[in-house]
């Protein structure tokens, strides 16, 4: 891991810490990347209590409760999938919040339509969830990465604008 996402990762603790918050992960193409960058923290028992890998479709349905007819219509790699992930993942986990990713990292992947490279990411709670499409094809395991840092950012502004801190700090 990287000294920026180690940074974010302290960053997110601190919050979650402070809040008596929890978090679980619903990870599809990072494959264990966002829990293993939420862990790297010592003392993340306290409030991550587990992540869901639904690396195939089938396991975001029966899981993590996404609409297989959502998936049908528009593939796992989209917005509202990524979204559905997050609360699904609450709900699986008994968590305040997740973090979500879906996507096709490469070398090969989905349809002509969605381009190698095409992350979604989502992180929230129940009832509000923000999203990132993230589009870049430096290669698989560039890909990963940057979706990973990219995701923890989504989530530490998400709690940040949760605290209000946002308007304190910045």
């Amino acid at each position: 891991m990287d000294f920026e996402s180690k940074i974010i990762s302290r960053e997110i603790s601190q919050l979650l810490w402070e809040m008596e918050k929890t978090v679980g992960t619903a990870e599809s193409c990072t494959g264990g990347r966002i829990a293993e960058a939420i862990i790297a923290v010592p003392g993340a028992s306290k409030y991550f209590k587990g992540g869901i890998i639904s690396y195939v479709d089938e396991t975001k349905e029966k899981l993590l409760g996404v609409d297989p007819l959502l998936i049908a219509e528009h593939t796992a790699v989209c917005e509202e999938v990524a979204k559905q992930m997050v609360v699904g993942a609450c709900k699986a986990l008994d968590t305040d919040f997740a973090l979500a990713s879906t996507g096709y990292a490469g070398p090969t992947g989905g349809p002509k339509d969605i381009p190698i490279g095409t992350i979604w990411l989502a992180c929230g709670g129940l009832d509000k969830q923000v999203t990132m499409m993230i589009q870049e094809d430096h290669g698989r395991d560039i890909n990963l990465a940057i979706a990973t840092n990219k995701v923890m950012q989504l989530f530490l502004d998400y709690l940040k604008k949760e605290t209000n801190q946002d308007t304190i700090e910045g």
